[in-house]
């Protein structure tokens, strides 16, 4: 079972996410947070696998308790959910550890499936907001310093599947262009992200553009 905290200060909002996800077979929605204080201190209390955080909230907003709650460690993922579309919400919310971002007019299936990705340790990036972070890592100008991590760690094979993954594909879509088994760039995914200190797909995302292994127009 997949163990999901929903963080939002609107009721109804929590309410429904909580009917609709506790009757999935494989989703059990383990407490509820009305601000971001309240998510950092139930996701300490319950560890749950998937924090469902709202942007804009009392107290302590989405993305600063996202921060507090990545400082902290632990295996708890976080998937921003907002109706708020908006450049710098996604890459900040990226930049503080989340590993998906989900607007919240998106469908309860698309809901359900978002939890299921992130749970796995896969980032839920849609490709337009991928070329929005593009935008932003060109506009913020030269890769910025990237302490402890290093490229000449990794071999030749592991820096172009992490390439293609700050390309946001999926691990049968660089499959498919590597001509390997799924399961042979599953291994080297999980490489890359050891080596480097890496949690999951999304930080590879921002570390690759930000190390300058690539660069927006690239």
């Amino acid at each position: 079972m997949i163990r999901v905290l929903i963080a939002d200060d609107q009721g109804m909002v929590r309410t429904g996410f909580t009917v609709f996800l506790s009757g999935q077979p494989d989703i059990e929605v383990v407490g509820e947070a009305a601000d971001g204080r309240e998510a950092v201190e139930r996701a300490a209390e319950l560890k749950p696998d998937v924090v469902l955080m709202d942007v804009r909230m009392p107290h302590m907003n989405g993305l600063e308790a996202t921060r507090e709650l990545m400082a902290r460690g632990g295996a708890t993922k976080v998937l921003i959910l907002t109706t708020f579309d908006l450049d710098d919400y996604v890459y900040e919310a990226l930049r503080a550890g989340a590993s998906g971002f989900l607007l919240k007019d998106a469908s309860a299936a698309q809901l359900a499936e978002a939890v299921r990705v992130v749970a796995a340790g896969e980032a839920l990036i849609a490709p337009a907001i991928t070329k929005r972070l593009i935008t932003e890592f060109a506009r913020l100008g030269s890769p910025r310093p990237v302490p402890g991590r290093r490229l000449d760690e990794l071999t030749e094979r592991e820096t172009e599947v992490l390439l293609l993954v700050a390309q946001a594909l999926s691990n049968q879509e660089i499959a498919e262009k590597l001509f390997v088994a799924e399961q042979t760039v599953k291994t080297h995914v999980g490489r890359v992200l050891m080596k480097l200190g890496l949690r999951d797909r999304a930080q590879a995302i921002v570390f690759a553009y930000e190390s300058g292994l690539v660069r927006p127009g690239e």
